[in-house]
């Protein structure tokens, strides 16, 4: 077969639909996608291929006007691939079943929601409130997180989608960020004959991490990656030929790393925690001048201390003469990009609920959903967020087999 360069976007959503195109589903799902209202959130969570593969499939698609704009997808497309372009957002939550959205639903939009929907969506623990929750409850919402939906392989594959671009998206911002203009050194992060190239420092070890290197490593930078969990570490260093310097994150290796780096990516980062703070405000201090820091877990609180939260439209601050950027939602810049990256993953499991029947018969089969599920059948199913939030819940399996 041959490939055009150009076109090599599509080759994924194209697999993708000659796989799933002979499912044949049991159920009509009634999809709704609207736009976005969160503050710098560009991406959506179907592409007009996607669309047309549920369609095709039997269901419908309601997407609302320009949902698509911020990621490069005209409502012309959607509508050409068989979606219904909802004119207002009321629209979309009334003609749906199910809301698919990235973000959690904002005040308002958690007032459009109908009875007994179904809201596939990030969650953002760091935001979620009890009356958010207690209002899923009460309209006996079934909501899945992406942040849960964890398949049989223990893997996160819509966390996982978005920490491999947050990855290679900070070494591509660290490198701009270098440039004089943009106030950095006015160094080539991979440098060239006979000129050393920049040094990038990575904290953690994790997804994030290990595309940070992947793509510094491509860049041609010399690469230090520092963690204090040496099994991480070793299969690193493995995973990457033994191109990169590992150490690991006490003291005094970070304090001497942190004095010759250029680049210093943040990416430290425990499941369901905080991120731990690795870098004390001193260790910035006798950073070089022009030196860029890219905290990628700002979203859990940063793991460098003079980190704060920025945004897309104003994404960096200096701090002893250190940029930092601090946006929480990286993929976003990358919107069509993580629009695909979402449309392979999140497809499927839409396919998956309507050849099952419905959304109970899908989550006593797929190990996935039931996962990420949160609130069913008006009981909170995370024990995880029972202690956050001193909620009584139910174990997930225990309402699907009563079935309540």
């Amino acid at each position: 077969m041959d490939i055009n360069p150009l076109e090599t976007e599509q080759i994924g959503i194209q697999t993708l639909e000659k796989r799933l195109m002979k499912s044949e589903s049991n159920i009509s799902l009634k999809i709704g996608v609207p736009k976005e209202v969160s503050n710098d959130e560009r991406r959506i969570c179907l592409t007009p291929g996607g669309a047309s593969v549920l369609i095709a499939n039997g269901h419908e698609v309601f997407i609302e006007q320009d949902a698509g704009a911020e990621a490069n997808f005209t409502d012309q497309e959607f509508a050409d691939a068989g979606a219904e372009i909802a004119f207002s957002i009321d629209e979309v939550y009334k003609k749906s079943d199910m809301i698919v959205k990235v973000a959690p639903p904002s005040e308002s939009e958690l007032e459009l929601l109908e009875q007994d929907q179904t809201l596939l969506s990030a969650l953002h623990l760091g935001n979620t409130t009890e009356e958010f929750l207690d209002l899923l409850i009460n309209k006996n919402i079934t909501a899945i997180g992406f942040e849960f939906i964890k398949g049989d392989d223990k893997e996160f594959p819509i966390v996982r989608m978005m920490h491999e671009i947050t990855g290679s998206m900070s070494v591509q911002i660290g490198a701009h960020y270098l440039e004089k203009t943009e106030g950095g050194q006015g160094i080539m992060l991979g440098g060239i004959s006979g000129i050393p190239p920049a040094t990038v420092v990575i904290l953690g070890a994790g997804i994030t991490a290990e595309y940070a290197a992947r793509t510094a490593l491509g860049y041609g930078a010399q690469v230090f990656v520092m963690d204090n969990d040496l099994a991480r570490l070793r299969h690193l260093e493995n995973a990457l030929d033994r191109r990169i310097i590992t150490a690991t994150a006490n003291y005094q290796y970070l304090s001497s790393a942190l004095q010759y780096a250029d680049v210093v990516i943040g990416a430290a980062v425990f499941e369901g925690e905080r991120a731990p703070c690795l870098v004390t405000e001193p260790m910035v201090a006798s950073m070089k001048p022009g030196s860029v820091i890219v905290d990628t877990v700002i979203d859990q609180g940063g793991c460098i201390a003079t980190s704060s939260a920025t945004t897309h439209s104003t994404p960096t601050f200096m701090a002893h003469d250190v940029i930092h950027y601090c946006v929480p939602n990286i993929p976003s810049n990358v919107a069509r990009t993580a629009t695909y990256a979402l449309n392979n993953v999140i497809v499927p499991y839409l396919l998956a609920i309507g050849d099952a029947g419905g959304i109970r018969e899908c989550l006593w089969t797929n190990t996935a959903l039931r996962n990420g599920t949160y609130v069913y059948k008006k009981h909170l199913t995370k024990k995880s967020l029972s202690k956050i939030f001193d909620m009584p819940y139910r174990e997930i399996e225990m309402l699907i087999a009563s079935q309540i």
